[in-house]
Order: C-alpha cells, then structure tokens, then sequence
C-alpha cells in the first residue's frame, strides 16, 4: 500500500484499462460530470474498486480533473495554413458544438514529425482529453502514438488500417471524378491534374479517383504534375503544364487556392479561360465565385465536418453511444464559367 498522502502506484490509465474506456472518462465519472451513463460510471467505479484506486484529495485534484478541452495539432507550413480554407471552417464547426457544452479547443501548429509527436505528447499529458486527427496520412504513425498514449480520437477521413479510431467522413474522390466526366462531357481529352500533397490520404486518394475516371474514358492520365495544395505549387504546376509539348485543354486542380494561382499564370501567358484552358478547383471557397471567369470547383462542407466530428468525440469521451464511421454528404461539383468545350475538339489524346 502506498504511503499516506502519497499517489499509489495504481493510475487514472490503468482504471481506464480495467474499464475498457479513455482516461478521460474515468475522470468524467469519478467526478460525477453529466453525460456518462449509468451502466459505464458504475464499470469505471467497479474497475477503481478492483485495483485499490482510492486517490487522495490532492491527487484527486491532480489527476482526475478532465481538462474539457479537446486537441487539433497541425503539421503544416504555416503559409500553406493560412491559406487553406478549409481549417479555419473545420474550427468554426468544432467551435459551435463544444461552445455549447463549455469545452475549449486547443490548436497546436507544428512544423515537422518531431515537434508533432512532442505535441501530442504534451498536450495528452495533462492538457487535452481527446484530440482531431486531420491529413491523414499514407501509414500514419499518429493512431499508435495515441493508443500509447491512452488518448481518444476521432479520424477527420476515412477508416484507416491498424487503428479501431472512429471517423468522419466525406468522399471527395466523387467529386474528383465528377470533374473528369464534366470536362470528357463537353468534349476535353487531354485533361492534365495537379496533385495535392500525394502523401496525405486525400491527396492520394484525389490523384487515384482522377486517374481511374480518365482510364475509364479509355484515355492517359500522363498530365499529372505535382502540388501541395498551395497556391505557389499550383502556379509552378500550370507552368510546367503549358511547357508541355502537348499543352492540355483542361486542368483539373486538387484545391481552389492551386486553381486561383493557375488562372493567373494561364491569363498571364495570354491564354483564355476557358477558351483555351478549362479549370476545375476544389473546396468551394467563397472567392471562386467572384473570380473572372467564375470557378467551376468541387464543393465540401468543412463546417459540418467540424460539427460532427465534435458531436462524435464529445459522445466518445463522454461514453455514450456513438458510430463508429460517421459519413457525410459526398463532395460535389459546382458549375461555373471557368469551363467550356474546347475550341479545337478534334484534338484527343
């Protein structure tokens, strides 16, 4: 037995271990906080009873306290965060469900994978319950590190190998290949596509979707230049694209702030959108629409994906009942006046 006024050698991870739940729900039962139901507070309380884990005051107060706060932890270049719409309405989304519920949410931007795992590493420690994981990645490391770390959370993308985490989810490789049957539509053959980042899980899966709806049309997806789902990517993309022997007809971007800084490298070289070159963004951001020509883009719906992946931590951690996979409105393609049929539709790949 421990010492008086010492922490026993029993924790808060190992109740949550013999309880089958998070830590954060250990202390949201013992603290007896709303939300937890019965049958799951008198599990956490068997699970506390069998181990001996009987805390002090002072302890109690150390090591029980939830923190209510929820953790985003962002390892992108900042120039290429600020102009990503999509964070800042994932935020908003986060924000109206836990503002309702007397939660906080704690952003961490981070520059590479070293500084990342010392921010989860950190914030799980004592300052966050549970935390967002957006940009998947192709062999994410950060599922293992959590489940270490005894943290919950929820997937911002679809289900992923070796981790059980839930997800919110939206298919935006519909979205791509909606493009690419729009732009075969109205005559285009040869349809180049800049990528985002190939390593992330939508960037990937966006390059995958272009490829196979051009395979189906029986045509070469051998337009393809990399990205980053930055604008200076994208200009760079577009002029490698018109320094092709065979300049494309259409271009099919794998973000809107890509397509933005194409349309004024293509404008530039004197070429005409969408004349010459048809463009495709994707996001829906609010600025396509009042660009000239107009975006013809993919639109998403990050707000709604903030809300509901709040919704589905929240009732994680809280030990309600909650889906496993929670999938939303797949994207969907927007028409405006950035595309039309080419000029010389006799030329095919």
């Amino acid at each position: 037995m421990a010492e008086s006024g010492r922490l026993p050698s029993v924790t808060i991870m190992d109740v949550a271990r013999r309880a089958g739940v998070s830590k954060g729900l250990v202390s949201l039962a013992l603290n007896n906080r709303p939300g937890v139901a019965v049958a799951t507070r008198q599990r956490v309380l068997d699970a506390a009873a069998d181990l001996g884990w009987i805390p002090n005051s002072y302890a109690r107060g150390l090591s029980l306290r939830t923190t209510f706060t929820l953790g985003l932890v962002v390892r992108r270049d900042p120039s290429v965060l600020m102009a990503n719409p999509f964070f800042a309405s994932f935020i908003t989304g986060v924000e109206s469900v836990l503002s309702t519920r007397g939660w906080s949410l704690l952003l961490s931007v981070v520059p590479d994978e070293e500084a990342e795992r010392d921010a989860y590493r950190n914030l799980a420690g004592n300052r966050a319950d549970g935390f967002f994981l957006t940009d998947l990645r192709i062999e994410d490391p950060r599922p293992g590190l959590l489940a270490e770390l005894g943290a919950e959370a929820v997937l911002v993308g679809p289900p992923q190998p070796g981790t059980d985490l839930p997800s919110v989810n939206l298919d935006d490789r519909q979205g791509v290949t909606a493009s690419v049957e729009h732009l075969l539509r109205l005559g285009h053959r040869r349809i180049a596509h800049v990528t985002g980042d190939v390593r992330m899980v939508h960037g990937a899966g966006r390059l995958d979707a272009f490829r196979r709806a051009m395979e189906r049309a029986g045509l070469a997806a051998d337009l393809v230049r990399p990205g980053d789902f930055s604008a200076a990517s994208g200009a760079a993309a577009t002029t490698a694209l018109l320094a092709a022997p065979h300049r494309p007809t259409a271009i099919v971007y794998g973000s809107d702030s890509m397509a933005v800084a194409g349309l004024k490298v293509l404008q530039s070289a004197g070429i005409r959108v969408p004349a010459d070159v048809s463009i495709v963004g994707f996001e829906g951001i609010e600025l396509g629409e009042y660009l000239n020509p107009p975006l013809t883009t993919v639109r998403t719906d990050p707000v709604r994906w903030g809300v509901e992946a709040a919704k589905l931590l929240c009732a994680r951690l809280a030990g309600e009942p909650a889906p496993q996979q929670s999938d939303l409105p797949p994207a969907e393609l927007l028409v405006r006046d950035s595309t039309a049929p080419p000029d010389h539709t006799g030329d095919s790949a």
